[in-house]
């Protein structure tokens, strides 16, 4: 499992798109609540602060669904599956690998894009009250991104299942 790991992160990473999808999915969802959160036009009347900071995340699950097909998609409509699986003979353990090298990265960035996207809120919404470290926005921050998380993870089993 250790050698699939390797080998799939070593693709994961000498290839342009996943770096570039990962980068759009921290944009992506930190614009996205920019512009929900400064479209506001009375901040003191926003019932909940939190979830509004959090609209970008909505766009971010189509990026990070996008990439996770792309990481085990391009192979089989490249025909590269063929070395894949003779290198892992096993589809679970290539499987198992490719959920680890997509599922690291993905809440990496899920992390970064979630924590700028309640800073934006709390920027932008000073008078509503939103605190990073709040329960109610400590709890949706780190439920956003366990979501993208197995949003990548749902959207990478399901690439082999309609493969043709």
């Amino acid at each position: 499992m250790r050698n699939a790991v390797h080998a799939e992160w070593t693709k994961l990473r000498t290839v342009g798109g996943p770096a570039w999808l990962l980068t759009a999915v921290v944009v992506g969802t930190v614009a996205a609540s920019a512009a929900v959160v400064s479209g506001q036009s009375c901040p003191e009347c926003i019932a909940d602060p939190t979830k509004l900071s959090l609209t970008g995340v909505q766009l971010g699950q189509v990026i990070v669904a996008m990439l996770a097909v792309t990481v085990i998609g391009g192979e089989y409509s490249t025909g590269l599956v063929g070395p894949t699986l003779t290198a892992v003979p096993r589809r679970l353990s290539l499987l198992g690998a490719k959920a680890v090298v997509v599922t690291a990265p993905v809440t990496v960035a899920a992390t970064i894009a979630v924590i700028g996207s309640l800073l934006v809120g709390q920027i932008l919404l000073p008078t509503a009250g939103t605190s990073l470290v709040a329960g109610t926005s400590l709890r949706a921050g780190a439920g956003s991104v366990l979501y993208l998380a197995l949003i990548a993870l749902l959207s990478l089993g399901g690439a082999p299942v309609v493969r043709r």
